[in-house]
């Protein structure tokens, strides 16, 4: 019977598959890293009470790649380069969401509706990784090589979230309401399809290490296309709401160690 556990249970049995998952992991986690450290260090003066939480969102997202990574080690497996069609961090910024990265490796000061659009992209996007690590938790919380790394992610994905609405919230009280639901409808509609061509490819990817018969990848081809049909339809509304989170202030402290992985 095809499910989630069983498909994932596939992808972490096998050494290339799980090289492959650990490796588009690492690298997506590392460059959001990246964007948030340089995020941090250009806000404009009037918001340099967020620059302390973008870093501290950065750090998490650094130790994440450095998990995925540390999974490879133990395996005594190494990256393998990320297929372009598979990169989501890259197709987000081709298609326009976020901030560009050509204007991040600038040493000009951002503006605050830079730092608006940077919020909404987080905001779709950290849905999106929260929903993802979830999935994981729900099968793997206990597995004795991916579950600790697991568990650790989803508790940081969560804070995230958490505080994206936060801090939109806050600039939605300051007057900004129109352009963050413009904008957060834009991104969502946007990964919603850049969502559905990696996992298009993922799955391309993962049905010829695995040996997969056409005849499974029709049918999860079949499913991630029945996905995007309902989130094109209504499911994007979930990542452009609003609402205060159960945690407060989630990234107003220092990132979380993660010395087990070392």
């Amino acid at each position: 019977m095809l499910s989630a556990r069983s498909l994932f249970r596939e992808i972490l049995d096998n050494d290339e598959s799980f090289r492959l998952f650990c490796s588009i992991a690492a690298g997506g986690e590392s460059q959001g890293g990246w964007e948030n450290g340089r995020i941090a260090a250009l806000v404009p003066p009037s918001e340099r009470a967020l620059a302390p939480k973008i870093a501290r969102h950065g750090a998490d997202e650094d130790k994440h790649g450095r998990l995925f990574n540390a999974l490879l080690r133990k395996r005594g497996l190494i990256p393998v380069a990320v297929p372009p069609a598979t990169d989501y961090t890259m197709l987000l910024e081709r298609h326009g969401i976020g901030l560009a990265h050509e204007r991040l490796k600038r040493d000009e000061p951002l503006t605050e509706r830079d730092i608006i659009v940077y919020l909404c992209h987080s905001r779709v996007t950290e849905q999106r990784a929260a929903e993802q690590m979830e999935l994981l938790l729900r099968h793997f919380a206990d597995h004795p090589h991916v579950g600790r790394a697991v568990r650790m992610i989803c508790d940081d994905e969560v804070n995230h979230l958490a505080y994206t609405h936060e801090e939109l919230l806050r600039f939605a009280a300051a007057g900004h309401g129109r352009l963050i639901q413009r904008t957060l409808r834009e991104c969502a509609l946007a990964e919603i399809r850049v969502y559905r061509d990696v996992s298009l490819a993922v799955m391309a990817h993962m049905g010829r290490i695995l040996g997969w018969p056409r005849s499974r990848y029709a049918l999860l081809a079949a499913g991630i296309h029945a996905v995007y049909a309902y989130e094109r339809l209504a499911g994007w509304r979930r990542m452009a709401t609003l609402r205060i989170p159960e945690r407060r202030d989630p990234l107003g402290g220092p990132a979380a160690p993660a010395h087990e992985f070392a």
